[in-house]
């Protein structure tokens, strides 16, 4: 018998090259940035550039060695026809609802971000689109002792006067609210966030955060009073969570047509007096039905976009 030297088997080859994903996001939209981490945490063995930023001179278009292996680029056309046309795979996502349709977009894929219970047109043609299912964040369960008030809101559609009446005004008298009768108030918005930071600034008990730099699902799980702009971030932490949501007023076109389209189909207060003591001592378990009442949705659309980005590294041909 051989002995067992190094000689004696054959020799192991280097270990496989860790594919490089890009992810990038428009750094201005919560629905955006919120699907960009959601994907992410499903694609932990892969090596991840993550960046924000609009403009396609930025230095990760990459030429090159240091292309990426493909590319996620959520609602940021421009960015990704640039990487298609520097020979990279794209994944294009439509993370936020739109009123008027997508636009087209050039990528190896196309998705859009469409609850399989939203009223109204199913999203096929426009970009060659295909929907995802609900891009659920991982952890589908609160934490068992919650505190607090979280209020989610996106503003970066809003001008900056009407955002300021806004900040300064409704959100305010929200979140001065929030704290009376939860203790405190976290308050997450995209956009220009500087402005309601300023606004809240002198409100004892609120803390303002950049959609950008938080984990929205994390600040969700810990929070008994959930607020929030209408938006598909926070329309789907309330289904996959069956928890209960109270929208804010809407602030444009979109968040207005996603308000009506959703009280369509569940039962979803709109904030219209702060002092309204039911707004802070929501029923769990009515939440939870009025969300199963929609019938089941698939919640693995975070897992379908990561494997398409998967195999998108490894045999891009298939696409």
């Amino acid at each position: 018998m051989p002995a067992h030297d190094e000689g004696a088997f054959p020799a192991h080859g280097p270990a496989p090259a860790r594919r490089r994903l890009l992810l990038v996001a428009d750094p201005r939209q919560l629905d955006s940035v919120t699907a960009r981490r959601r994907i992410a945490a499903h694609l932990r063995e892969m090596d991840l550039v993550v960046e924000t930023g609009r403009s396609e001179e930025r230095e990760w278009i990459w030429r090159g060695a240091d292309r990426p292996d493909a590319a996620l680029v959520c609602d940021l056309p421009a960015v990704a026809q640039a990487l298609t046309a520097r020979g990279v795979p794209v994944v294009y996502l439509h993370s936020g609802y739109r009123a008027q349709g997508l636009p087209a977009v050039t990528a190896a894929a196309v998705r859009a971000h469409a609850p399989a219970w939203l009223p109204g047109p199913r999203v096929a043609g426009p970009g060659g689109a295909r929907p995802t299912g609900l891009l659920a964040p991982a952890r589908l369960v609160r934490d068992r002792t919650r505190t607090g008030c979280l209020l989610l809101v996106s503003v970066h559609q809003v001008p900056g006067r009407d955002l300021a009446a806004f900040a300064d005004g409704p959100l305010r008298a929200v979140a001065e609210e929030a704290v009376h009768r939860t203790g405190r108030c976290d308050v997450v918005c995209d956009g220009e966030a500087e402005t309601t930071a300023a606004a809240l600034a002198h409100t004892t008990g609120v803390r303002v955060h950049d959609a950008r730099t938080v984990d929205v699902d994390a600040l969700h799980a810990a929070a008994r009073v959930f607020v929030a702009s209408p938006t598909l971030t926070a329309l789907t932490l309330a289904q996959s969570r069956g928890a209960p949501l109270a929208l804010l007023p809407p602030l444009d076109h979109d968040q207005d047509d996603l308000a009506r389209r959703t009280r369509q189909a569940v039962r979803v207060p709109t904030v219209t007096d702060p002092a309204d003591p039911a707004l802070w001592s929501p029923a769990d378990a009515d939440a939870r039905s009025a969300w199963s009442g929609l019938g089941p949705d698939d919640l693995r659309g975070a897992q379908r976009v990561a494997r398409t980005l998967r195999q998108l590294a490894l045999a891009p041909i298939a696409f």
